[in-house]
């Protein structure tokens, strides 16, 4: 630092200089001590051969301009032309300079000594001007700092940090940072007592400048291997520094030095584990790829037993998923246990596993599991590698597309699922329980379920499968019923004959669906397994009646309805395998026993499913409930009592035109008998019509399609068509019918909706009015020529109804 009292170093402005040059100096600056040219006390002074005296480096400068403008070299105080440009060294002039200014640093020395002294009552600027040549005096010369050591000086300095000024404690920072540069004993000393723990505290500080000055500090101090175990040992120093090498808002030069210091402070390994923790897992990557084999076991290890965020997965597994998954293949049992527990960590991501299965994880990980001999894991590894293959096969990946053994096998090869299912059968419950989620995984993805639903029939080991329900241990059972859900679509028949026999699990899936613990994952998946299974199959219905079930789950709805059951996130599909699984009693009611019939007037059953219509949101629920009213709507004209028609007597028997019909009042207009909708299940007496009519605006075309089912049981023979359709003039069902004719959402909706339009037009007046409709006219002409044959001959009939083709068999009977 220039413009010092001796001319060597900045005091901060001329009222500084006045001040120390009054405060400090013991002996005046003499004129022959100064260079003419810079004015400044000369460190090397050189003379002329006029015996003129000036700084080396400063009349070197005037020779050079001299030259370069092309004068002839002359004295800069007598201009008189120079013969020579000989310099000549001073050496008693320096000897001199050097004296007095020893003289004066021991004055000074003695000053800032007394002006940092804790107790002391000097000012803040004196104290500023004290750190001030501390750190002249270090930057003046390297070896000045064994001076600052003799004197005591650093610790003065570091209790400067406590000071009430900061700007003191920025200047005392900022002094420190210079004292410990290059100086590996104050740094050693500096470990000592609770200084790091102080400068740490500063990068919490509010004011950026401090924050600045201690984190510039840090990265010097962390040069120091000894230095990096203290630094690292602070609670929250490491978790600090990792947010403001991150940060956005600190200036680039703080974020690099905090960026730097963590490298520093990642040569103690201790401090590598707590940089991954909180979040910067570089240092720890770059050990495992380039470090010795002892250091890669260690920061496998590590990697292992760190909680990693999606994002961070997907990192490591591109940065280090190759040298994880070559370690594995080692024969040293250690190095593949690390790599083993550190591929499962990163491998639970969807995107990780990917990037793992291009690495090429699956076939040292079905090698793992297969291998027996003096290479097999020990179980405890097993399980390991099933959990990293359960992890793995739910990424959604093509499996048919990549080898896993000698012979082009893949994952869903036949002999691979074969393999698999005889491992489930002969280890304990922990690797059971993970391969048979390896199973959940590729029965949950369309592209390989049909692959593993054909092996598992070869294999036979369907009732295997099935006898995992009753296991004691929960994630055992849960993984099993999970997936024999995934199978249930495919393989219902041979499921339900399973669950038919007298071994209890059908009992152990009820009990495990109604208990009242909230609502868990394996009461979503027992469920819903239960609803896939064939709905017709009568003696499944059969059995689940004498086993209760039903009862047991009508009231789990009502429970939901109410509200009384704790919410999670299986509700949706807990409730709608509640519901499917209820709808199948409506296939079932041509029993000739007649218990389900009464089963379902009991508990009110088409009660429930109406109100279940109002599920909005819950588009399954909304059709499997309109599903189920059809099947009940169905039966109402089975179920209606119809009237006793009293005898008309003697009178009204010889002369029928003398008699008049009985009047009976209180009949279904359209099942002409005595109705309700607890005993024969009638939509109108439930205040259906109205529910169903409006969900004939959803969005879902099976939630549209299943209620235009039910709304058509009013139009289906067996009952009064004509009050069928004044019903549903009354209830605004018209318009919608025909606007989902309009539609043509799908080939099976424009089938029923081509049917309940034919029946609607065989009352004149919506003849007439859909008759001036193009629309309408243009839908059922479609239908005619595209659908499929007893569609075409529905529209035929719809259309004679609106004279859009002539009714010849009308003609051919008035010619006859």
């Amino acid at each position: 630092m220039a413009g010092s009292l001796d001319g060597s170093y900045d005091i901060g402005g001329q009222s500084d200089d006045s001040y120390l040059f009054e405060k400090l100096r013991v002996e005046p600056i003499y004129d022959a001590f100064r260079c003419p040219l810079t004015k400044q006390v000369m460190r090397d002074p050189v003379a002329l051969e006029n015996g003129r005296t000036f700084e080396r480096e400063a009349i070197e400068k005037w020779f050079r301009e001299c030259r370069e403008s092309g004068r002839k070299p002359i004295c800069p105080l007598t201009l008189s032309e120079l013969r020579s440009m000989e310099l000549n060294p001073s050496v008693g002039l320096r000897n001199t300079i050097e004296e007095w200014n020893a003289r004066n640093e021991a004055a000074q020395l003695d000053m800032a000594h007394r002006s940092l002294s804790p107790g002391s009552q000097e000012t803040e600027s004196d104290i500023l001007q004290a750190l001030k040549f501390v750190q002249h005096l270090c930057q003046k010369k390297g070896s000045n700092k064994h001076v600052i050591r003799n004197a005591e000086l650093t610790p003065m300095v570091v209790h400067m940090l406590n000071n009430s000024s900061r700007r003191v404690r920025c200047k005392a920072l900022e002094t420190l940072q210079i004292v410990v540069e290059e100086d590996f004993d104050i740094k050693e000393m500096m470990a000592e007592g609770d200084t790091v723990r102080t400068i740490v505290k500063f990068l919490s500080h509010e004011q950026s400048e401090e924050r600045e000055e201690a984190v510039s500090l840090l990265y010097e101090l962390s040069k120091s291997e000894k230095l990096c175990e203290k630094i690292g040992s602070i609670n929250g120093a490491i978790l600090i520094l990792v947010g403001m090498a991150s940060s956005k808002s600190e200036n680039l030069v703080t974020v690099e030095k905090a960026y730097k210091t963590l490298d520093n402070l990642a040569k103690c390994e201790n401090n590598v584990r707590q940089i991954a923790e909180n979040g910067r897992l570089q240092p720890l990557l770059k050990l495992l790829l380039e470090g010795s084999p002892e250091t890669k076991l260690s920061m496998a290890a590590l990697l292992g037993e760190l909680v990693l965020n999606n994002d961070v997965k997907v990192f490591v597994a591109r940065t280090a998923g190759s040298s994880l998954i070559n370690l594995m293949k080692t024969n040293n049992m250690p190095s593949r246990e690390s790599s083993l527990k550190a591929l499962n960590q990163i491998s639970s991501d969807e995107e990780s596993a990917k990037v793992l299965i291009e690495a090429g994880i699956l076939v040292p990980l079905v090698n793992d599991l297969f291998t027996v001999g003096a290479n097999q894991l020990p179980t405890r590894l097993k399980e390991v590698s099933a959990m990293i293959l359960a992890n793995v096969v739910n990424s959604g990946y093509d499996f048919h597309s990549v080898p896993v053994g000698p012979d082009h096998q893949t994952l869903v090869s036949e002999e691979i699922i074969h393999n698999l299912l005889h491992l489930i059968s002969n280890t304990g419950p922990a690797i059971e329980c993970k391969l048979l989620q390896v199973l959940v995984g590729l029965t949950s993805s369309p592209t390989t379920v049909s692959s593993v639903v054909s092996a598992i029939k070869s294999s036979g080991a369907t009732i295997s499968l099935v006898q995992f329900i009753e296991a004691s241990q929960r994630d055992l059972r849960v993984a099993s019923i999970k997936l024999l859900q995934n199978l249930s679509p495919h393989m219902g028949q041979e499921l339900a004959g399973c669950l038919r026999g007298t071994s209890g699990q059908l009992g152990s899936l009820i009990q495990v669906i109604s208990e009242n613990v909230g609502i868990t994952e394996e009461q979503a998946a027992a469920v819903r397994l239960l609803a896939d299974l064939p709905e017709r199959d009568a003696g499944l219905t059969r059995q689940m009646i004498d086993e209760g079930a039903f009862q047991l789950f009508i009231s789990r709805v009502i429970r939901i309805q109410q509200g009384k059951t704790r919410g999670s996130r299986f509700m949706t599909p807990y409730l709608e395998g509640l519901v499917k699984v209820l709808a199948r009693l409506t296939f079932a009611l041509s029993e000739e026993s007649g218990d389900v019939r009464a089963l379902c007037s009991e508990h009110n059953l088409a009660s429930l499913f109406i109100e279940l219509l109002q599920s909005n949101g819950l588009d399954n629920v909304q059709m499997v409930s309109a599903m189920a009213l059809e099947n009940l709507s169905q039966e109402s004209k089975n179920l209606t009592k119809l009237p006793e028609i009293p005898s008309p007597g003697f009178c009204g028997s010889v002369f029928p035109c003398l008699s008049k019909p009985p009047v009976i009042m209180g009949l279904c207009r359209v099942h002409q008998g005595t109705c309700s909708l607890k005993e024969s299940f009638c939509l109108l007496e439930g205040q259906a019509v109205d529910k169903l009519v409006a969900l004939l605006d959803h969005t879902n075309e099976k939630v549209v399609e299943a209620s235009l089912a039910a709304l058509s049981t009013l139009l289906d023979d067996g009952v009064n068509i004509e009050q069928g359709v004044q019903v549903l003039l009354e209830s605004e069902g018209v318009k919608p019918i025909l606007d989902v004719l309009l539609e043509k959402r799908t080939e099976s909706l424009r089938r029923r909706a081509v049917w309940a339009v034919e029946r609607l037009l065989r009352t004149d007046e919506i003849a007439f009015e859909v008759s001036g409709d193009q629309n309408a006219s243009t839908a059922l002409v479609d239908a005619f020529q595209y659908g499929d044959y007893r569609t075409r001959q529905i529209a035929e009939h719809a259309l004679k109804h609106i004279d859009k083709i002539p009714n010849f068999s009308g003609i051919f009977s008035k010619m006859g």
